[in-house]
């Protein structure tokens, strides 16, 4: 029993472990939005808009933008601490969108600060498909 499940804790650390794709992340946000809301579709408009709101939750980090600046494919820098970010958009960062668990970190650390809560399937699936320039 106790080799068994061992050997399945590796399997899911494996699978978990795993690469994807910018637009394999769109697929499953895309997926959860739609069992959430029916028909939903992943609007790079809504994702735009969303990057640019200013949510008020943060004085320092109102809006994505903040931090991102106003184009994602140029490299940012963190209002608060000050350290280099990346570009966020995937065509100017291979690495980005890349790592299931890593994104799923930043959102959540991103969207409560920005936010001020976590986002939704919905906004998330907006995000990557205006990262994605509208797919």
């Amino acid at each position: 029993m106790k080799h068994a499940t061992l050997a399945i804790l590796a399997t899911l650390c494996a699978a978990a472990a795993q690469a994807a794709t910018p637009a394999e992340l769109l697929d499953g946000y895309r997926a959860e939005a739609a069992r959430q809301s029916a028909g939903f579709q992943p609007s790079a408009q809504r994702g735009a808009e969303f990057f640019q709101h200013r949510f008020g939750a943060s004085a320092k980090m109102p809006s994505c933008a903040s931090c991102h600046t106003d184009n994602p494919a140029q490299p940012g820098r963190h209002v608060v601490t000050d350290k280099a970010i990346k570009p966020l958009a995937p065509a100017a960062n291979a690495g980005r969108f890349t790592d299931p668990a890593k994104v799923e970190k930043w959102f959540r650390r991103n969207c409560t600060e920005v936010v001020g809560r976590e986002c939704s399937a919905a906004e998330k699936a907006d995000f990557v498909a205006f990262l994605l320039g509208g797919r």
